[in-house]
């Protein structure tokens, strides 16, 4: 299964969390802030049985509206709290009718410029990681599964935003980062003690995000402005391909947002036909969007009620789950079987807009033809290996 990321960028301190939720990346658990009447606290849910449930995990007092939860592989829930310029971390579990909680550290933030917040769970959830950023620089700490509680990994030159795992140790995470005024999606790689690679490089004036990877097929969704100045186009590529990016028409919905959410896993050769999930945010609300890159089309369909918005994960063999929570249904997941179909799927190299890095735009955007000779926008990122290992 393949678990939904974090937004790009996360929310305040001091604002109300949103409806959503955090997975694992396995799938295996969910863990969310809930609301009893006015007041927030932590709940797990387990959704590997035969039927999900939730678990309740109330501190001594009510927590706060920035307060942060994500949930571990063996069931326990991280929870971050903010205290006169400290984040401190705890790990939550149930016992019984109440709530146990083992502190792990805290790490200082003292400069009220400086946000932290928690990146997407990472592979194996045995280990939680949070990005500080600063003005001119982000620090990105190890906040559970050290040895010795909250352990600074790496500093990195810039504001960096975003977060995407690009491998299934947890070696390879993706941040864009912000530098001499422009954005560029960053790799940074954990046992070369945070050494940090470019990743996305379309072209020099464009600003490049990662939105969402999928270890098993490499394929990723970008958000960049190099098709079209001024305006922020949703993409796909490949891990390790020789294709360029593709910007798809049928991704561009007039006056909505379009943010996508989980990745079909397990189609290791086959990254044109991994189905995606797409949050569709407009005037009137917001929708589910379903999408493959070897499709012409997105379909539309509206969210289950109660949906916990962003969040939803697939299974290996295309069902969409999607956790949703009502007055009658607490704790429930809705599945989503999409309607494909097989007749006449989309050639993914003509599926819309191909944009070459930044060296060989030697064609119009707009062009037919795609240009083969390095069209990805993995520049110059160490990640061979990757591909190899």
């Amino acid at each position: 299964m393949t678990a939904c990321a974090i937004e790009p960028e996360a929310a305040p301190d001091d604002e109300a969390p949103r409806a959503g939720c955090t997975i694992t990346a396995d799938g295996a658990y969910a863990a969310r802030l809930a609301l009893d009447g006015d007041s927030f606290f932590p709940e797990r849910w387990t959704l590997d049985g035969p039927e999900p449930y939730a678990v309740p995990l109330p501190g001594n007092q009510p927590e706060e509206p920035g307060t942060e939860v994500q949930p571990m592989g063996d069931g326990r829930v991280l929870i971050r709290r903010r205290s006169e310029g400290r984040h401190v971390f705890s790990l939550l579990y149930p016992t019984g009718p109440g709530t146990g909680e083992v502190p792990i550290g805290a790490v200082e933030c003292p400069e009220e410029s400086t946000a932290l917040r928690l990146l997407p769970p990472a592979p194996g959830g045995e280990r939680a990681y949070a990005l500080a950023v600063g003005l001119r620089a982000s620090t990105l700490w190890l906040v559970a599964g050290g040895a010795f509680g909250p352990e600074r990994v790496a500093e990195i030159p810039g504001r960096c935003s975003g977060g995407a795992w690009l491998d299934r140790a947890g070696r390879m995470l993706a941040l864009d980062r912000e530098a001499g005024g422009r954005t560029k999606a960053v790799v940074v790689d954990l046992e070369r003690r945070g050494e940090v690679s470019p990743l996305l490089q379309i072209a020099d004036g464009s600003d490049d995000r990662l939105l969402l990877a999928d270890p098993d097929s490499g394929l990723l969704l970008i958000r960049s402005d190099a098709p079209s100045p001024g305006e922020e186009r949703l993409g796909w590529g490949v891990l390790g391909s020789t294709l360029p990016v593709r910007f798809p028409e049928c991704l561009r919905v007039p006056d909505c947002a379009v943010t996508p959410f989980a990745i079909q896993p397990g189609r290791v050769l086959m990254p044109e036909s991994c189905a995606v999930a797409l949050r569709v945010d407009g005037p009137t609300g917001g929708w589910l969007g379903l999408w493959r890159p070897d499709r012409r089309q997105v379909h539309h369909l509206p969210a289950p009620e109660g949906w916990l918005t962003g969040a939803g994960l697939w299974t290996r063999d295309g069902v969409l789950r999607l956790p949703y929570a009502t007055a009658e249904v607490p704790c429930g997941v809705a599945p989503v079987t999409v309607p494909w179909g097989e007749a006449e799927p989309q050639d993914p190299l003509r599926a819309g807009t191909a944009v070459p890095a930044a060296e060989e735009r030697s064609a119009p955007a707009e062009s037919a033809e795609p240009v083969v000779a390095r069209p990805v926008p993995l520049r110059e990122a160490p990640l061979g290996r990757l591909v190899t290992k």
